[in-house]
């Protein structure tokens, strides 16, 4: 770790001691929680090296679903995956609990000052702009753009299984999901073919592929408590230290950035040459808001980008600086998501071939009805008229939310309310926690996912009956989709979580319709890797970043 960091952190913890842990420590003791192995780290270290969710739902299961524990030197923190709480925190007093600084900062370093990033009027203003581009109206198109990206990935597996002797292969699936995924947002956003799944060696495949891994994966001791000390360190120095440190997972970042600014300033140019041309802003471009976000800046002021000059005294709702965080925080919410979630579906079905049968029979007879029809576009209502697949979908996004975590700090005294009881220390029970300003909170998407109350008693287990079934247990409605964390909810809610589900809909009904998936031997030692997103990787090869590898054959006809 580059010394100037941990000598600023170090400097910035000694001067807020006194102040912080003998003036306004905070007292969250009859809350239980776990014994900290330590004064130094607190529990930190089992909540951030250990494999993702793991932590929570050990927690969740002896302390329930709010768990007091220590962060370094001592400090309070809290663990929610209650519903009515994590309603309370991320919907109706949403205000109350805004995003941790610090992590804010890693977020804009490495996805841009984007919609995600922004927050108060700024949030509001960036999500009413962006918010007509993820509506429904744009879903079978979209649809269309990702079902054709997923049967160029098909062919290209089926050339490789027709060069094996015996019509099996074993692929890393991650490596082309993550190249067709990053097709599909050129096409949607810009209406252009990037060709990142015809080259290996593309710009784009070889900056994001293992990003996420390398710069947030496997963080070591030292990388954990200087991010906890970092929440003492104003957010002005810890932006300059991101630029400005020669710490490795820093410098890839600002390559990785550098190479997607670079990239999208050549998209962008495009596109406004496009515009001035009359062509270019129409229904079948997805993402037509890049479009007019484009024409607001064409109209204020001449640029590199947008080379006119019109209307010069317009006021344009956007910077180019901001648009390019758009696109950086598209990118990565676009792509990475999606390739991820397709990879943990995968893995489940090459686990439980019974499943794999019962979601490509449905396929089989959506595509006969099309037929029927006297049609062959795949729309949205038919996907949802496949009810096994759709259970199927909601299990892997329930099971396998690629966002375990996010971050959250009260910004004054709060009482936030609970589901059910919880029992204190004291052996009190508890309706609902005070929790004093500064108190910093993770929300634990995972666990909230498998919170026995709404999931039933099988909520650890990867079960897809459990939606046909409608054993679901109604409760606070806290998610966006099917009361789920897995797309946030409230006013930061994910927009892209239509296309989102959509893009992997579509994913799905190509390979599953296509190819028929097994276990490799590596395939049975999946772990769950926490760098920010849960990812795929191997045990006893964690150093060698994401993978997926599983045995692929043609489908059965």
């Amino acid at each position: 770790m580059d010394t100037f960091l941990v000598v600023v952190a170090v400097i910035a913890l000694a001067s807020c001691y006194v102040l912080y842990f003998h003036i306004g420590r905070t007292n969250l003791a009859q809350i239980r929680g776990p014994t900290p192995t330590s004064f130094l780290l607190g529990s930190t270290l089992e909540l951030y090296q250990e494999e993702a969710g793991k932590t929570d739902f050990d927690w969740q299961r002896v302390y329930g679903d709010v768990v007091h524990f220590k962060s370094i030197l001592g400090e309070d923190q809290l663990l929610i995956a209650d519903p009515k709480a994590l309603h309370h925190i991320l919907s109706t007093s949403q205000n109350v609990y805004p995003s941790q600084p610090e992590r804010r900062a890693v977020s804009g370093f490495i996805n841009g000052k984007g919609v995600a990033w922004a927050h108060g009027d700024a949030h509001r203003k960036q999500r009413r702009i962006m918010l007509p581009a993820f509506g429904a109206p744009h879903a079978d198109a979209f649809m269309k753009v990702s079902k054709s990206c997923a049967e160029s990935l098909c062919t290209k597996w089926v050339d490789v299984i027709d060069g094996t002797s015996d019509g099996r292969a074993v692929i890393d699936v991650y490596r082309w999901l993550s190249s067709a995924t990053l097709d599909v947002f050129g096409q949607a956003a810009f209406g252009v073919h990037l060709g990142c799944l015809e080259d290996s060696d593309h710009i784009l495949v070889r900056s994001y592929q293992n990003m996420i891994a390398s710069v947030l994966g496997s963080p070591s001791v030292e990388q954990i408590f200087l991010l906890e000390a970092s929440k003492h360190i104003p957010t002005w120095l810890l932006e300059y230290m991101f630029e400005h440190t020669s710490n490795s997972r820093c410098v890839r970042v600002r390559q990785m950035r550098d190479t997607i600014i670079g990239v999208a300033k050549d998209l962008i140019r495009g596109k406004a040459e496009d515009l001035l041309q009359g062509d270019g802003d129409h229904d079948d471009d997805i993402l037509g808001l890049l479009g007019k976000l484009l024409r607001k800046l064409i109209n204020k002021r001449q640029s590199p980008m947008c080379p006119l000059t019109v209307k010069a005294n317009m006021k344009a709702e956007q910077s180019e600086e901001e648009l390019l965080a758009h696109i950086q925080t598209l990118l990565i919410g676009g792509h990475e998501t999606t390739s991820h979630t397709v990879e943990w579906a995968l893995l489940e079905l090459a686990r439980r071939p019974h499943m794999q049968s019962k979601v490509r029979a449905e396929i089989r007879e959506r595509e006969a009805a099309i037929r029927l029809r006297a049609d062959s576009t795949f729309t949205v209502a038919d996907f949802d008229a496949m009810p096994y697949t759709v259970a199927f979908l909601k299990e892997v996004l329930r099971y396998h939310c690629v966002i375990p975590q996010t971050y959250r700090v009260a910004a004054k005294d709060d009482l936030i309310p609970l589901s059910r009881p919880i029992t204190s220390e004291s052996g009190k029970q508890i309706n609902e926690v005070l929790v004093p300003k500064g108190t910093r909170i993770v929300v634990s998407i995972a666990a909230y996912n498998r919170n026995p109350d709404l999931w039933g008693e099988d909520a650890h287990e990867f079960n897809p009956d459990r939606w046909l079934r409608d054993t679901v247990k109604e409760g606070a409605t806290v998610g966006v989709y099917a009361n789920l964390l897995t797309f946030l909810g409230g006013p930061r809610a994910c927009l892209g979580w239509r296309l989102a589900i959509i893009e992997t809909q579509a994913f799905l009904l190509e390979i599953i319709g296509k190819l028929e998936w097994s276990l490799s031997e590596k395939a049975t030692r999946i772990r769950r890797e926490a760098c920010g997103l849960v990812v795929p990787t191997v045990e006893g090869e964690v150093e060698r970043g994401v993978q997926m590898p599983l045995v692929v054959s043609i489908a059965p006809q």
